[in-house]
């Protein structure tokens, strides 16, 4: 018996937009936060077999924004360190490098390390101030202040 043909591109997209229709649900279930957390990770699998580098480290930061809003540090900070170390073996761009940072300063926070969190807070601010498409950069400027808050510079 021969498997189904899967597009596996298609199931990539379709899950990580799903994932961010999670995230942007107010007062998830429980239920609703183990969807988010496997859909994210099946979206990386998919990707990791047909995807390009980037859309690897954006599954890796996917994965890591997910566990730091279940409030679970160790795993956050493990697929922020992935991000940033694919952005960085493949040289990804500005978007991607700021992110990964802002994946492990938020990370750090959700672990209690204010020291660590500060740090990448900066890196994140500085490789903020390098993303060229405007509209990207007012979003990226929004998804840091949400970690300031917590942050102690």
């Amino acid at each position: 018996m021969t498997a189904p043909s899967i597009d596996h591109r298609q199931v990539a997209v379709d899950l990580f937009n799903h994932v961010w229709t999670l995230i942007e649900t107010p007062d998830r279930t429980t239920a609703q936060d183990d969807e988010m957390l496997h859909a994210a990770h099946a979206s990386r699998y998919h990707w990791g077999l047909v995807g390009k580098p980037v859309n690897l480290a954006r599954g890796e930061w996917q994965c890591s924004r997910v566990y730091a809003m279940l409030g679970r540090g160790e795993p956050a900070i493990h697929h922020g360190r992935r991000c940033l170390e694919i952005c960085q073996a493949e040289d990804l761009g500005d978007f991607d490098f700021a992110f990964a940072y802002e994946a492990l300063a938020r990370a750090h926070a959700v672990a209690g390390d204010s020291e660590a969190a500060a740090k990448y807070l900066t890196q994140a601010a500085q490789a903020g101030t390098n993303i060229a498409d405007q509209e990207d950069q007012t979003h990226f400027e929004g998804e840091l202040a949400s970690i300031t808050s917590v942050v102690q510079r």
